[in-house]
């Protein structure tokens, strides 16, 4: 009969132990996600030609972008992907597909769920280049 007292304290305190464990992962995981897209880990351009600007996803709709980069004509060109969290951005975007532009991005790296971007690099704002 004793034992039947002892355990009840026991339960109660691995409850509030596994609670308090859910709320710091929680509580971490949300730092974690505001960090990562409050602080950039490099900012630079790009430029390229504008050949394809989507919104996408099955869930999280994100706006995604690629950027061709001509290196020398004649050669297969290297494809840079982003993205942009901006809907203004995106709506300018998508107007301008198939120009050559400079894009200024900033990367993010370590975000952790594709809800906010596909990729690293999160583009911040662009220049069409006249030729």
């Amino acid at each position: 009969m004793a034992d039947d007292f002892d355990s009840q304290p026991r339960r109660h305190g691995l409850r509030r132990l596994v609670i308090w464990t859910l709320v710091l992962a929680i509580v971490l995981g949300g730092a974690w996600t505001w960090f990562s897209l409050n602080w950039s880990y490099s900012e630079g351009e790009r430029a390229g030609i504008l050949q394809k600007f989507s919104r996408k996803g099955w869930i999280c709709k994100t706006y995604e972008g690629e950027l061709a980069l001509y290196i020398v004509s004649g050669v297969a060109p290297q494809i840079w992907y982003f993205s942009t969290r901006d809907p203004e951005l995106a709506a300018e975007l998508t107007k301008n597909v198939g120009r050559d532009m400079r894009v200024q991005y900033s990367e993010h790296r370590g975000v952790p769920t594709n809800c906010f971007a596909e990729t690293p690099h999160f583009a911040t704002g662009f220049t069409v280049i006249q030729r």
